[in-house]
């Protein structure tokens, strides 16, 4: 079986590839961490059973070039970048695991929190320029957080949010009223939470529901002290109605991890003094990676040995 990596995050990791070529030790693996255009791909997947693929866009158009594939072992948590459906209709294996990642994300998440409302990050920056300022912000206690999105993130999020004494409200598709009484949260309609939360924490796959979900118009019925934070997917959050946002004091930070177009490149919203930004790294702890990647490895050896895919972790499970 002839397996490629075109995960930059898998590819980097030693472990992970060492584990791969255990197994199969013809794989071919992303050293360079290249981001391959379309045609790139199809030569780079060229002759491919199975690909472990990461944030690679995955559709009809390149399915039709790739007759040999099999499965793909997806990377990492989101699916938006995968035509379901083409997949199917060419009988295409998607091995996925839900969650994997989720004490990364919510980690990180808390962070954010902590940072934007103990303005730690305007602080410290003020401070690098020999700036005094002692604004201690808002401490977690008592304030209200609104997470979009109950799914293995939010749900990880509102166990490590409990000791900070929070006003947890949600909102989600699926109704979660039992898990929301169970853990003493609220559930509410979006217009709501985003009038009443101090900080909006976005915990959703990107879909033509989600895209642009926070835009100017839910940004103007929001606290004038409040937060963003996106730790999703890019396209949730209009970056555009972000930036006009942060640029004129309608709200009073931000965090983001993902972006419309990664690598971002739009200096006027990263470089905004209220705006926290990362490359990504949200689910990227090293127990995840490896967690992630290991689970990828997984779903080729039981597709191999069985012709199915299940959701174990670890291929020595």
């Amino acid at each position: 079986m002839k397996v490629v990596v075109s995960a930059v995050a898998f590819s980097k990791n030693q472990e992970l590839v060492n584990a791969l070529k255990s197994y199969f030790p013809d794989a071919v693996v992303n050293t360079e961490g290249k981001r391959f255009t379309r045609d790139e791909l199809v030569q780079y997947y060229e002759g491919a059973d199975a690909i472990i693929t990461g944030l690679e866009t995955i559709n009809e158009d390149l399915l039709s070039d790739l007759p040999k594939l099999k499965i793909i072992a997806k990377y990492g948590v989101g699916l938006d970048n995968i035509d379901l459906e083409a997949c199917a209709n060419r009988n295409v294996k998607i091995g996925w695991v839900g969650g994997v990642n989720k004490e990364s994300v919510a980690e990180i998440t808390i962070g954010f929190m902590l940072m934007l409302s103990r303005n730690l990050y305007l602080t410290s920056n003020q401070l690098k320029t020999l700036h005094w300022n002692k604004s201690g912000g808002f401490s977690l206690n008592g304030r209200c957080i609104g997470i979009i999105g109950v799914g293995h993130i939010g749900k990880e999020l509102i166990r490590l949010l409990k000791p900070f004494n929070a006003n947890v409200i949600v909102n989600d598709i699926v109704d979660v009223s039992d898990f929301a009484k169970a853990n003493d949260v609220q559930m509410v309609d979006k217009e709501t939470l985003f009038k009443m939360a101090d900080i909006v924490t976005v915990h959703t796959p990107l879909t033509a529901e989600t895209k642009n979900m926070i835009n100017k118009d839910t940004l103007a019925i929001m606290k004038s002290t409040a937060s963003v934070i996106n730790t999703a997917r890019g396209g949730i959050v209009n970056e555009e109605d972000l930036k006009e946002a942060l640029s004129n004091n309608v709200i009073s930070g931000a965090a983001l991890d993902v972006y419309e177009v990664e690598p971002p490149t739009d200096s006027s919203l990263l470089g905004l003094p209220n705006l926290i930004c990362t490359p990504h790294i949200a689910g990227n702890a090293y127990q995840a990676v490896v967690d992630m990647g290991m689970a990828s490895i997984h779903h080729i050896l039981n597709y191999q040995k069985e012709n199915t895919i299940s959701d174990k972790i670890s291929p020595n499970n």
